[in-house]
């Protein structure tokens, strides 16, 4: 453990509805990093539970000390938002996230953090290879979802819905997470550093004891949607006129075509007006035309997306700002 770069540490959990978890998860955080040698925090987002997740988050770090930093959202923004503002809350070098169900397990961090840093990687991914879950409702749900994702991008991960995961905290944050876009995490940082600097390690999973997931087959159709939009960023986020102008122009020319074709018969002095295809041609132009214009407004709004401040995707309670050097759990 020695042997790891120097770093500060912080650990980022979702949490929703997890009452019956919160102490024995920050336990078992506190268990896993306690000859830790470098410093750490632990920040839980507390995604507008209604069943006094708050208020045990808010005693475990009265007990604890103020390296447990909770963050109250307003109301349940879903995973992705949750997550998104624990990273804006995060002070350290290095990320970690992992889920507060304790199915993920904190023994795991350091060594993930070492591979991170040892081998220089931005991202260092759990693979979850003896998953203690339900078949139907989770393993098929989850190996659906991970087979469209590698199919679409090809990053090459055996399970990118697994949230315990290290990233390099300079290159996390020049990514904006939003929808259900935290299990695409990955592919959103291969757009900022290369895929060969993203590594996958084999972790342990249990099986959840208390509280009830949050997630089933629904899930999988989310996937879908927001796997569309990654398609569509990944190709032409700089560049959306040229999506919306391609496909302009393919409708665009079809309808020509058959509108030419009508005329050359018009001249043969053929009856063209009570033609079902005079009409298929007119709304192609139509079409197309509207379409070009779509792509000219899109290559406006990307200008204007990339030159105003952030928009965070949630709301949470104002805390006073820490400086650089407060609320860091120290090596003993």
């Amino acid at each position: 453990m020695n042997a790891i770069p120097p770093h500060r540490l912080s650990i980022v959990v979702p949490m929703y509805n997890e009452v019956d978890n919160v102490e024995p998860f920050v336990t078992a955080v506190h268990r896993a990093l306690d000859t830790y040698p470098y410093d750490w925090e632990l920040i839980i987002v507390n995604d507008g539970s209604r069943d006094g997740t708050q208020q045990a988050l808010d005693e475990q770090a009265r007990l604890r000390g103020p390296h447990v930093r909770p963050v109250h959202l307003w109301r349940n923004f879903r995973q992705t938002a949750a997550m998104q503002a624990g990273i804006d809350a995060s002070r350290g070098d290095v990320i970690v996230t992992l889920d507060g169900d304790l199915q993920n397990d904190p023994v795991d961090i350091p060594k993930l953090v070492e591979k991170l840093l040892k081998e220089d990687l931005d991202l260092v991914a759990g693979w979850r290879q003896n998953r203690q879950d339900g078949m139907f409702l989770r393993k098929i749900p989850s190996k659906i979802a991970n087979r469209l994702i590698h199919r679409i991008t090809q990053l090459e991960f055996q399970d990118l819905g697994c949230s315990l995961k290290a990233y390099r905290a300079s290159v996390l944050k020049r990514v904006s997470l939003y929808g259900e876009m935290h299990r695409f995490i990955p592919v959103w940082m291969a757009t900022v550093t290369s895929p060969s600097r993203m590594a996958e390690l084999p972790v342990s999973h249990h099986a959840r004891t208390r509280g009830e997931s949050k997630y089933g087959i629904s899930r999988t159709l989310r996937v879908v949607l927001d796997l569309l939009a990654v398609n569509f960023f990944l190709r032409f986020a700089g560049r959306p006129g040229h999506f919306f102008g391609g496909v302009g122009l393919g409708v665009g020319l079809l309808g020509a075509a058959i509108l030419s074709y009508l005329a050359v018969l018009k001249m043969l002095g053929q009856n063209i007006g009570g033609r079902p295809l005079l009409w298929l041609g007119f709304f192609c132009v139509l079409g197309g035309l509207q379409f070009l214009t779509t792509g000219v407004l899109a290559e406006l709004l990307i200008r204007i997306y990339y030159d105003r401040g952030e928009i965070a995707p949630y709301h949470t309670s104002t805390k006073p700002a820490l400086a650089d050097d407060q609320a860091w759990h120290h090596v003993s």
